[in-house]
């Protein structure tokens, strides 16, 4: 059986920029260190070396070209880890809210979820998929919702974010361990199973049927974060994710595939790649450079806002997945220097490249053809684990 993670050493070119990004950021940890600066990188010295006229063509267009990453967003402290934008320093240095979504119909539409910087979506046992939201600042939120349970894949993806991670329930045999274990700041409902539950989290609403009635309720959150003595600010081993445009730049993808509808899992209805029970896809809009999502034939909305979800940016993240048992329970790699396919959706237009990730305090990270960081906009990112068998069913337009 193909193992689902490795702690190998060997480091990417695009892991040396993405380290270079974090350069001066200096952010606090929960025990009051500071992360040290990385050496000068091959990175910084072309950085340094950009030509005239490239800078001449981005100061024109607007627009900013994978090489010249001069002028991306830089991990001043002043920008979201999420989305690349401004923000308040003493914000900046929050580390996010990862919240498991149920994602069945009878559990539609979820709450919150608008405010959510990154939303995950991958397919779970009966061919449907949940969601992962990350939440920052969430402490100006009611409540979240509807929580359902942990799968090992979301935990991981998680881990990338130094994320506090909450769910209600989990499937025990392949993420029981990991839950348990030091390696996850998790906020648990009391389910069998977990070591330490959170007492004050997690609530029911008389509105909907179990098990699509759970809610996170924020007040209560915080009391269980402070309960179990979770550092609120990101740890040493955080790492910046994505490479940004800077502040009123574009991502320079005009050479891309135009990309203006996006099926994760096709036209076709009840295929096994779940996402096609669900009927997602995203559709453009050029109007606010926004990619809107829909699913069960309709727009997807939050239930709290009446809002259809929206956002900047989408990946499909190719993975290689199995099923484990009788029960349909999945696995899917989120580790590995495997050189899986990734696909970057911004400003209507597609860029094509690989992944790669190394253990879990570090990120999956995104690179083109030649191995450069693939540049977003500042904003919103949807990501879509996508099973590399069932990749002929996806449909871009």
């Amino acid at each position: 059986m193909r193992k689902f993670r490795t702690d190998g050493k060997r480091m990417h070119k695009a892991a040396v920029f993405f380290s270079a990004l974090i350069l001066g950021a200096a952010l606090l940890t929960g025990c009051g260190k500071k992360t040290e600066p990385p050496q000068e990188s091959e990175t910084q010295t072309k950085q340094e070396t950009v030509s005239a006229t490239e800078q001449a063509k981005a100061n024109e267009t607007g627009a900013v070209t994978n090489t010249q990453q001069a002028a991306l967003v830089e991990n001043d402290g002043q920008h979201s880890y999420l989305t690349g934008e401004k923000m308040d320093p003493e914000q900046v240095k929050q580390r996010p809210l990862a919240v498991m979504l149920n994602n069945i119909l009878e559990g539609c539409p979820q709450t919150g979820t608008s405010k959510a910087s990154i939303i995950y979506e991958a397919p779970v046992e009966g061919r449907i998929t949940r969601l992962m939201g990350l939440f920052e600042n969430y402490g100006d939120m009611d409540k979240i919702g509807y929580i359902r349970s942990s799968r090992d894949y979301f935990v991981y993806c998680a881990l990338e974010f130094d994320a506090i991670y909450a769910h209600f329930g989990q499937a025990t045999p392949y993420v029981g361990g990991l839950l348990n274990s030091d390696r996850v700041d998790n906020i648990s409902g009391p389910v069998a199973g977990i070591n330490h539950p959170a007492p004050n989290t997690f609530l029911r609403t008389t509105e909907r049927k179990m098990p699509h009635n759970v809610y996170l309720d924020i007040k209560g959150l915080q009391k269980d974060i402070d309960k179990m003595k979770y550092s609120r600010t990101y740890h040493d081993a955080h790492k910046t994710k994505f490479a940004f445009a800077a502040d009123g730049q574009k991502p320079d993808n005009s050479k891309g595939k135009t990309a203006e509808m996006l099926y994760p899992g096709g036209k076709e209805k009840d295929q096994p790649n779940g996402y096609s029970k669900v009927q997602a896809w995203f559709e453009y809009n050029e109007e606010d450079g926004k990619y809107y999502r829909y699913q069960y034939g309709g727009p997807h909305i939050d239930e709290s806002t009446g809002e259809q979800l929206a956002f900047d940016n989408v990946i499909f993240q190719y993975c290689y997945g199995e099923v484990r048992d009788e029960n349909d329970y999945l696995a899917f790699g989120c580790h590995g220097d495997n050189g899986m396919k990734v696909q970057v959706f911004t400003q209507g237009k597609m860029t094509e490249g690989t992944w790669s990730r190394y253990a879990d305090t570090d990120p999956a990270y995104y690179v083109d053809e030649n191995g450069d960081p693939i540049v977003l906009s500042q904003g919103k990112t949807w990501i879509c684990l996508i099973w590399d068998q069932y990749a002929d069913d996806v449909v871009i337009e």
